[in-house]
C-alpha cells in the first residue's frame, strides 16, 4: 500500500506539495491501481484525491492580546520602545545640555571665555549633575556677570 508515487503526481497535477495532498480512505485501492497521469486526473475529478486546504495562523491568540491593550494592560514602560536609555546615552544628552547652555552664557556674555574653558572642562570631567548645578556653581564662585 504505497502512495508515494500517486501522492507525488497528484501533488504535481494540484500544484501543491505532497503534504496536502489527501487520498480518500475508502478508494485506496483505486488509487494504488493508478499510475498514469490521466489516471490521476480522473481520480482528481471524481473527488477520490482532493487538496487540503491552507493552514492559516489562528487569530485567537491575537485577539486576547488586542481585548488587553483596549483595557490599558500590557502597555508597562518595558514595552515602550527605547523604554532603558544606556549610561552612554544619558551621559550623552547630559553633556551635551551642559555644553549647549555654557555656549549660550558666554554668547549672552554672562561668563568670560575663561570662565567658559574652565567650565566646559569642569563638565566633561562629570562634576554638575544638570543646568542648575552648573549655574549654581558659577554664581557662588562669582563669576556671573549681570550687564
Amino acid at each position: 500500500m504505497d502512495l508515494k508515487s500517486q501522492r507525488h503526481l497528484a501533488a504535481e497535477i494540484l500544484k501543491v506539495g505532497e503534504n496536502r495532498v489527501w487520498i480518500d480512505p475508502e478508494k485506496i485501492d483505486e488509487v494504488e491501481i493508478a499510475i498514469t497521469r490521466e489516471e490521476i486526473k480522473k481520480l482528481i475529478h471524481e473527488k477520490s484525491i482532493r487538496r487540503k486546504p491552507k493552514k492559516g495562523v489562528s487569530r485567537s491568540r491575537a485577539r486576547v492580546f488586542h481585548l488587553k491593550r483596549k483595557k490599558g494592560l500590557r502597555k508597562g514602560p518595558g514595552k515602550r520602545s527605547k523604554s532603558r536609555i544606556s549610561r552612554k546615552e544619558t551621559w550623552m544628552m547630559k553633556i551635551r545640555a551642559l555644553r549647549r547652555r555654557l555656549r549660550e552664557l558666554k554668547q549672552n556674555r554672562i561668563i568670560t571665555e575663561r570662565t567658559y574653558r574652565q567650565f566646559y572642562r569642569m563638565a566633561g570631567s562629570g562634576i554638575f549633575e544638570s543646568n542648575a548645578e552648573l549655574e549654581r556653581r558659577i554664581k557662588a564662585k562669582g563669576l556671573w556677570r549681570t550687564h
